[in-house]
């Protein structure tokens, strides 16, 4: 166990200094528990699944996801993971102002359909027939684990104790203010 530990300890710190994001609770899993750190590890499974949706709605939704549970570090990774995908920083920025007027209509459905899933809204009965009716089931099931798994990962880091202070996100260089909810 040993040598898996140091070896995910290495893959940890390679992850932090690739996306300048503090993985200190990770750390703590895998310190107090391993069997704890691979339950863990196993949320990405359902965080990376992506079938049939096009990759800007994917980021756009778990984006949407990851601001309802942080102002902070783990919105400013889902914006560099989403760069890195090739997602455009005109979307984030948008979707970070909730400016949906600037989204694309795929976009705005995503992001519409994350909101109103998030807030049990009788809204997202409709939006969730248009996301079937436009993509597919697979990738309604990408929608809702992308949402659901974006929001696990900053609750568990915040009820673990390593929650951070507000910050402000940046998108390819230019800080953008976060809109406020309707």
């Amino acid at each position: 166990m040993g040598m898996l530990k140091w070896l995910i300890r290495t893959r940890l710190t390679a992850f932090e200094k690739r996306y300048a994001y503090d993985v200190g609770y990770a750390r703590d899993l895998l310190a107090a528990d391993a069997r704890a750190f691979f339950a863990y590890a196993k949320l990405q499974g359902i965080s990376r699944y992506r079938k049939d949706v096009p990759r800007e709605v994917h980021f756009a939704v778990k984006l949407v996801g990851t601001m309802a549970e942080d102002c902070g570090s783990c919105t400013q990774l889902m914006v560099a993971m989403a760069l890195e995908q090739g997602v455009g920083p005109a979307i984030l920025s948008a979707v970070l102002r909730r400016e949906d007027a600037a989204l694309s209509e795929d976009v705005r459905l995503g992001v519409r359909f994350a909101r109103a899933s998030l807030a049990h809204s009788p809204e997202a009965d409709a939006l969730r027939e248009a996301v079937v009716a436009r993509w597919g089931e697979r990738a309604l099931i990408s929608l809702a684990f992308g949402l659901a798994a974006a929001r696990v990962f900053p609750t568990l880091k915040y009820a673990l104790g390593h929650g951070v202070a507000c910050q402000r996100v940046v998108v390819a260089g230019t800080p953008v203010a976060i809109g406020a909810a309707a």
